[in-house]
């Protein structure tokens, strides 16, 4: 019945806030003088100068993240053990994700397994996670996910075909450092389909019946904010790209139950691999029936920043391949009985759910 809310310890926000990066981590190394700090960088920026503007000391360890697909138990899994033979039983003063949601939740998930025993998908749920990690600094390069801001790392379980969060206070960074020069060269599709996220998970939290007064008052704001920018003439100048990663700040803390759109997604995602943005704009397409208003907005968006969203990506597929893409949306319960009851399967039966995603 209540809920005692967790935010981000700190944020900072500007252009150029990069810069600040070693006057945040002096405090933590100091405090921890033998303990390195471990760095979880998007791959994308394995060929770029990003590394030299980041204080990496010797002791440290770089850990690329193959953000190709979404993070897997496998991955995460992996990603904890290279960790923790790299730390040989020390702990790390800091933890810092550098990128886009995938990066940032790897960051999270395997924060978690550092300080707590066992594999990911132990941890998938609500309150799993018993002990908190060690400090955790969030540098999106990404404007969307909310990720930076909220409580859950997102994890791909592909042996039970389910995308499911580590759902915790410990999961949530301690401090936030967004600059908008790093969003300056996303492609234009992946920053709209990115950016869409916030607007979608917003709109799906308020329009439940899973509903808190500050969150609504969150998500209001973060969607009045993704709509001035997609409906405006450049939707990545300058200004535009502060104020998305603004409403993706918000939207993070926005992020309570999702409705129907999230779910349908998880199962492009489980299915076809495909990244959460897209997915998220791919099944948002076709629920015209259950988001009409919501629905329009978005048609508009897209015609407005002439993103092109191709059809046809599940023409072709195998009937198992189309009861898996069932499988792997309806079993989001939560998020589907919180935007059409507890009698969500008379509407989403196995027919009606198959030939959405034939439409797509």
């Amino acid at each position: 019945m209540y809920r005692n809310a967790k935010n981000v310890g700190y944020y900072m926000v500007g252009s150029g806030s990069l810069s600040q990066l070693s006057g945040i981590l002096r405090p933590l190394r100091a405090a921890q003088p033998r303990n390195p700090t471990i760095f979880f960088i998007d791959h994308y920026f394995n060929s770029t100068d990003l590394l030299s503007r980041l204080s990496v000391e010797s002791r440290d360890m770089v850990l690329f993240v193959d953000t190709s697909a979404e993070p897997t138990t496998q991955s995460v899994d992996a990603h904890a053990a290279d960790v923790k033979n790299f730390l040989g039983g020390r702990s790390p003063c800091a933890l810092l994700a550098i990128g886009g949601g995938s990066t940032m939740d790897t960051c999270k998930c395997v924060g978690n397994l550092l300080a707590n025993p066992g594999k990911a998908e132990d941890y998938q749920g609500w309150e799993l996670v018993k002990k908190p990690a060690s400090y955790k600094i969030a540098v999106p390069t990404l404007a969307g996910t909310g990720s930076e801001t909220s409580r859950t790392g997102i994890v791909c379980n592909e042996a039970k075909n389910i995308k499911l969060g580590m759902n915790s206070d410990y999961s949530m960074f301690d401090q936030v450092l967004l600059d908008p020069d790093l969003t300056a060269s996303v492609p234009r599709n992946q920053y709209f389909y990115t950016g869409l996220d916030t607007w979608m998970h917003c709109f799906e939290s308020i329009s439940g019946s899973y509903r808190n007064v500050v969150v609504d008052a969150l998500a209001a704001k973060a969607m009045d904010l993704c709509k001035k920018i997609f409906l405006s003439d450049d939707m990545m100048n300058e200004k535009n790209r502060e104020t998305m990663m603004i409403a993706s700040f918000l939207g993070g803390m926005a992020a309570g139950f999702v409705g129907t759109v999230h779910p349908i997604s998880a199962g492009l995602s489980m299915v076809l691999h495909m990244p959460h943005g897209i997915a998220n704009c791919y099944s948002l397409s076709v629920q015209e029936d259950i988001y009409p208003d919501e629905y329009r907005d978005f048609t508009a968006m897209l015609e407005c920043q002439g993103v092109d969203l191709p059809r046809g990506i599940c023409r072709r597929l195998t009937d198992a391949q189309y009861e898996a893409l069932y499988q792997a949306s309806i079993v989001h319960e939560k998020p589907l009985a919180n935007r059409l009851g507890p009698d969500y399967r008379k509407i989403l039966t196995r027919e009606n759910v198959i030939e959405r995603f034939k439409r797509m």
